[in-house]
Order: C-alpha cells, then sequence, then structure tokens
C-alpha cells in the first residue's frame, strides 16, 4: 500500500508531467522577416480564426479537444482568438493545442479597450487589459504572438490613429521585457485598405529604434474571389508591397466565400514560390458557421432561439464538429500539398547580418497624414485634430474606446456580418459609405 506521504506526491507528480507536456511544444520567435522554431526551422502559419463563445473559447477543454481533431485532420497548426478572459483558467485547452502542434495568436483588446480610430487614445486602462491577457498566456510556449488591434484603421484618412497602435506596441514590448518573458512577437492585423497601402505596413516597422516597431503585421485580405488568379486578385500588389519587408507578414484573415463552395485557391500563391519567400502563411477566416457562411466547421442546423448556454444568435457553440461541405475538404486538400521548407535560422541569419528598417512614408497632406519625425503619444494621450496629427492631449486612466458594437459571438471578432459577399460585412458598408461620400462610419455594424 502507498504511504500517506506517496499519495500526497501524486497531485504534484502529475502537474510535473502536465508541465513537461506542455514545455515539450518549442517556442516560436520573430528573427528579421520571418519566424522560426527553436531548433531553426522556419514556421508558417497554418490558421484558423477560432471565436466559438463570445468572450472566450479557450477554457472548455472537452470542446477544444473535440475541435482538435478536426484541426489536425485540417492540416491546422495555428489559431487565431479575438477576445479572452484572462481571469479563466486556460491550461486545459492551451496543453491540448500544445499536443497538437498548434499554435495561438490572440488579440489582447476587448471592445471596450480597443484603439479606435475616430477619436484615438491610449491609456492605462486600455494598458492594464493588454497586460492581464499577456500575463495569462505568456506561460504557455504555444503562445506565438499577440495584437494590439484588430482593424484600427479602417477609412483612407484614418492614418491618424496609426501612431496609437504603435504606442501599444512599443508600451507591451517593454513591459513584455521588463517582465522578464520570452520575446512573445507583438504585432498588428490591418483592414485590407488600399488606400492605406503600403504606407501603414511600413510606418509600423520602419522606427530606427527597434523598441517602437512591431514584431510582425498582418493583412485581413478578401481579394481572391473564385476563379481569380495571382494577378487578378491584386495578390502580386500585396507580394510586391511587402518584398524587403524587416518583419514577418502573413494574412491574418483570409478566405473569400463568393461565389460558393469556397475553393482557397488563394493557398497555392501563399505558400507557393511565388510569395512564401515573403509571407509566412495565412489564419482562414472562420472556424464555426454562422449567418455570414464564413464558417468551416458546423455543430448542427440553425436553431430558431437561444434555448440553452451553448446557443448563440441561433447557432449552436458546442458538441459535435461537423466539417461544412465541400469548404472544409477545400482547405484540407489545399493544405496537404503545399509544405514550404524555408529557410534555415543559421543561413538566414548570414544571408541577413543587417537588416534594415523600413522606410517611413512622407507626410502628404489629405493622404497620409502622420510626420514620421514626430513622437509616438506617451500613456495617457489622446488624439487632437491639429495639422499631421502629432499633436495629442492627457485623458487619464477611466477612457476606454468606445463606439462599437457586435454580436455575441464572432462578431467577437471584427470581421463578422451577415451577407455573403467576398468581404466581411463591416469592410464592404464602409466601401459602400465612402463611396457615397459619407466620411465617418460606425465600425462594426
Amino acid at each position: 500500500m502507498l504511504s500517506s506521504l506517496a499519495l500526497s506526491a501524486v497531485p504534484l507528480l502529475l502537474a510535473g508531467l502536465q508541465a513537461v507536456t506542455v514545455g515539450a511544444v518549442p517556442t516560436i520567435s520573430a528573427v528579421g522577416s520571418k519566424f522560426f522554431f527553436e531548433n531553426g526551422t522556419q514556421y508558417y502559419l497554418k490558421g484558423v480564426a477560432y471565436q466559438l463563445t463570445p468572450s472566450d473559447p479557450l477554457i472548455d477543454t472537452a470542446q477544444c479537444k473535440r475541435d482538435i481533431v478536426r484541426m489536425s485532420e485540417l492540416g491546422a497548426n495555428a489559431i487565431r482568438v479575438y477576445h479572452v478572459d484572462p481571469t479563466a483558467d486556460h491550461e486545459g485547452c492551451m496543453t491540448a493545442f500544445a499536443d497538437a502542434g498548434i499554435y495561438l495568436f490572440v488579440d489582447l483588446d476587448t471592445f471596450t479597450t480597443q484603439i479606435e480610430q475616430t477619436s484615438p487614445h491610449w491609456n492605462e486602462t486600455q494598458f492594464d487589459r493588454f497586460k492581464e491577457v499577456l500575463d495569462e498566456f505568456q506561460q504557455f510556449k504555444n503562445t506565438a504572438g499577440v495584437f494590439v488591434g484588430n482593424e484600427v484603421l479602417t477609412t483612407a484618412n484614418g492614418s491618424h490613429a496609426a501612431p496609437y497602435v504603435l504606442a501599444a506596441a512599443r508600451d507591451i514590448k517593454a513591459y513584455r521585457d521588463q517582465k522578464g518573458y520570452r520575446d512573445i512577437p507583438v504585432g498588428y492585423s490591418a483592414a485590407d485598405i488600399a488606400d492605406l497601402r503600403p504606407m501603414l505596413q511600413n510606418y509600423l516597422a520602419c522606427s530606427k529604434n527597434e523598441s517602437e516597431r512591431l514584431d510582425f503585421y498582418s493583412l485581413n485580405a478578401y481579394e481572391w474571389c473564385g476563379e481569380s488568379s495571382y494577378s487578378v486578385s491584386g495578390y502580386d500588389m500585396l507580394q510586391k508591397n511587402a518584398t524587403d519587408y524587416p518583419i514577418p507578414i502573413f494574412f491574418s484573415e483570409t478566405g473569400c466565400n463568393t461565389p460558393a463552395p469556397r475553393t482557397f485557391d488563394d493557398q497555392a500563391s501563399i505558400f507557393g514560390s511565388k510569395m512564401s519567400g515573403t509571407w509566412s502563411g495565412a489564419i482562414i477566416y472562420e472556424w464555426i458557421e454562422e449567418t455570414n457562411n464564413y464558417g468551416l466547421i458546423s455543430y448542427g442546423p440553425s436553431v430558431s432561439a437561444a434555448t440553452n448556454t451553448i446557443v448563440e444568435d441561433g447557432y449552436t457553440r458546442q458538441g459535435t464538429p461537423t466539417p461544412v461541405s465541400p469548404d472544409f475538404s477545400n482547405l484540407k486538400s489545399h493544405w496537404a500539398t503545399l509544405s514550404p521548407t524555408g529557410v534555415v535560422l543559421s543561413n538566414y541569419k548570414k544571408e541577413t547580418a543587417s537588416i534594415s528598417a523600413a522606410e517611413c512614408p512622407a507626410y502628404t497632406s489629405g493622404g497620409w497624414a502622420v510626420d514620421p519625425s514626430s513622437s509616438l503619444p506617451t500613456l495617457g494621450q489622446t488624439y487632437s485634430e491639429n495639422e499631421s496629427g502629432s499633436t495629442a492631449t492627457a485623458s487619464g486612466k477611466g477612457s476606454t474606446a468606445s463606439g462599437t458594437s457586435a454580436s455575441s459571438t464572432k462578431n467577437a471578432a471584427s470581421t463578422i456580418g451577415a451577407h455573403g459577399s467576398s468581404a466581411p460585412a463591416h469592410l464592404l458598408t464602409i466601401s459602400v459609405l465612402l463611396s457615397a461620400g459619407v466620411g465617418a462610419v460606425a465600425f462594426w455594424l
């Protein structure tokens, strides 16, 4: 019979075994323009946007495990989660994802702490929330990156908000380093606004001070639709703009859904010879099927009314994941044949001994309205419209971003809406309003 001392040691032993399991997955770091595993091989994202529930999809371990089986079948090695509860227990789900070799890219903000375009500000309330999420997820080796913003800039005249995105990145990187956390990459997910290309991506990576530029940049793009091509879709221009970009760049949302079915033919270009030397992969939007018809997985037919806690907006959020046909199979088939090897870190360092920052975009009246020589906002500042937008005023701790509304769940993600078009509804609405001469729009409809 085991002694009481031996029995009391069992929980510690099990915890130790679990820690070993979690620690077995190699971490990912950003070096130059690429992501690398600890062993020096290059990492390419094959990801899915995963916001199963409004507040946090990473607390139901049993559901995570059910979904992981299908994700592994799909060939996914990453998930993007838009909203989490930093006070919840995430060890079960994160361990299960780690065991499957699936990494997390997580947004740090919420609907009330996000940086907004109309009246951008960066204050302690926002910063505190960002820190809480980082504090929680830095402990997991399969946390591959964090976003300080998602589609903050959504119009051609929104460039004045860019310094606030960069200020958030600067401060969260400084906090990461101060706490002694590993160098989890800090980045931004941009809306695909043609009038901001390539100025926004270059601005966010152009500072001579590495602490004041992103660790990675990503794009939510829905340009390749139906029987398109590398040139017709505009991917050739995306590639041109990203050539020699000094930090990793990838698609943080993609997957046009009109016309149906979704073919995901763009994946061959992203992971093929045309783009894989520059781009680090793609995250497909999205995992769960909802009214927007972007889902790869369904948990059953739509429900007319929410009858219990696992139903949101008429869609079941729990249970056995069933692939949406033929979309799931189409993506699975592409990913199965696309496995770029990339470069080895040791060779890459020799080839790029000195990686230069991007060239800062010049201030243009009526266009890119950011003076590259202006200092970034400090904590507690709010934008004040004055010339290039470099003037800011103190706003204090209590002010938080506002003016956003969304339906309960993946509207937890910024790109949501019932439509049936190539891009999520908020992008389409903005485009229509701009063409009608409307200068300001609500972001989430």
